[in-house]
């Protein structure tokens, strides 16, 4: 018994570290396509003189790009205020016209035991439900 136990504990935690290293991984193409290599610095000197202002245009658009991400639209509201308070009959599901099953097992299992609850409150709040 106490084999079978533990052997189970091991292919679960084996099991657990496969599927974490299964998820794919975004690359930041941006910062490739920004910097300069040395030999384009050595034949080019005049991008030298101009990197400043190339740098300071690039983190004028990154706080724009992340302003922009943090507001919410109207519908966003709507669908979080539902979410708040009629959230246990998947309202907030409806209102986006999800698939008619997975609201249904939504609200038969409270919300996934609360987990696809919040797993819906944080893509409301990033703006991908």
């Amino acid at each position: 018994m106490k084999k079978t136990v533990l052997t189970l504990i091991a292919c679960l935690l084996v099991g657990l570290g496969a599927t974490n290293a299964s998820f794919p991984v975004k690359k930041e193409r941006d910062a490739q396509k920004t910097e300069l290599s040395a030999q384009d610095q050595i034949q080019n000197p005049q991008h030298l003189t101009n990197a400043p202002a190339v740098m300071q245009k690039q983190i004028e658009d990154r706080v724009e790009e992340a302003k922009s991400a943090t507001r919410l639209s109207d519908d966003d509201w709507i669908t979080l205020a539902l979410w708040f308070f009629l959230g246990s009959l998947a309202a907030h599901r409806w209102y986006r016209r999800k698939p008619v099953g997975w609201n249904i097992l939504y609200i038969l299992t409270l919300g996934g035991c609360g987990v696809w609850a919040i797993i819906d409150l944080i893509n409301i709040l990033r703006g991908d439900f």
